[in-house]
């Protein structure tokens, strides 16, 4: 016996299958959702429902999105020369956030991952091809995480885009803003050489 009763295990089961939700998170969850108004309960579980029912990949980029396009895809003011592939969906925002980078996304929906039964016909490579293939693309950004992963996904995706004469770059990784020498490891001080830039 736990002394819940099944209809808040049950919610606290589907909350600790979420990524990176332990058991007590789950069971605050869960009882949170119990001391919530009614009308906030349901408008909760709408928003879940809508976006699990409406959601779809964007027909170009493969983003989530509600319309056959994406914000990014439909903004015809961004640069189509150039494509920045990323891991996640997830990770758009963040890139979005530096105000940097104007041209359109790709999103792969995970990286190659043998180990995990992961290969690339079970990734959205196919549809970067296509998009690449179309003549229009001159530079794409590998935005994969700095892991083995993600490391073999950027190698292989870049051998190929070899044939379509485009430059395939990787986003430099090292140092964070305010980090410590001291306490950085090899991997990431050899990214911070090899990323290094002139000072102006």
């Amino acid at each position: 016996m736990n002394g819940h009763s099944g209809s808040i295990a049950r919610l606290m089961e589907s909350f600790a299958r979420l990524p990176g939700i332990g058991r007590k998170t789950a069971s605050r969850l869960a009882y949170h959702v119990m001391r919530m108004e009614e009308a906030e309960a349901m408008e909760f579980a709408a928003a879940i429902v809508d976006a699990r029912n409406n959601l779809h990949y964007c027909s170009c980029c493969q983003n989530l999105s509600d319309e056959e396009l994406c914000p990014i895809c439909a903004d015809d003011s961004r640069d189509p020369s150039m494509i920045c592939v990323v891991e996640r969906p997830r990770d758009i925002p963040s890139l979005e956030k530096t105000r940097e980078f104007t041209g359109y996304y790709h999103v792969l929906h995970g990286l190659i991952s043998p180990i995990d039964g992961i290969g690339p016909d079970q990734l959205k490579i196919r549809e970067l091809v296509e998009r690449v293939s179309g003549g229009e693309v001159r530079e794409v950004i590998m935005a994969t995480n700095p892991t083995v992963e993600g490391e073999a996904t950027a190698l292989y995706i870049a051998r190929l885009l070899r044939p379509f004469e485009v430059t395939v770059s990787r986003l430099a990784f090292g140092l964070p803003v305010g980090g410590d020498l001291e306490y950085a490891d090899e991997v990431t001080l050899t990214r911070a050489l090899e990323g290094r830039r002139e000072i102006l």
